[in-house]
């Protein structure tokens, strides 16, 4: 009933942008935080970006802050991952995430605070 659908990944060079977009559907999360985490081949799934129910606060991952900008659409139910100056330490999987807990005050970077989760879409930099 709730799934929410990565999209937006692929093959670019190094220097290069892409946007990634995830949709939910069966219902809303315009009340809920949402994030992005990516896991590489070898390594554990880490923190990208997070951002607060209204859209009013975000939060960033050290190695992203400056590049990656994210954002969301709530009249349409759209969650967005801008990413800038691409590097082939950016290749990836990529998730996006929702939160468990409606109307949350803070903006969560550690993953068990999310209870929703997508399929993944892949990201590849090459050099």
């Amino acid at each position: 009933q709730v799934q929410l659908v990565e999209s937006g990944g692929g093959l670019v060079q190094a220097g290069g942008s892409l946007r990634l977009s995830c949709a939910p559907s069966g219902r809303t999360f315009s009340g809920y935080g949402m994030g992005w985490f990516r896991q590489a081949p070898g390594k554990e799934r880490e923190f990208v970006a997070a951002i607060k129910w209204s859209g009013t606060s975000t939060a960033y991952a050290e190695s992203v802050k400056g590049r990656f900008t994210i954002s969301r659409d709530n009249a349409k139910n759209t969650l967005y991952l801008q990413m800038n100056s691409l590097k082939p330490e950016d290749t990836a999987v990529y998730y996006c995430a929702a939160d468990s807990h409606p109307y949350s005050v803070t903006v969560s970077v550690h993953q068990d605070t999310y209870n929703y989760w997508g399929q993944g879409t892949q990201v590849t930099v090459s050099s």
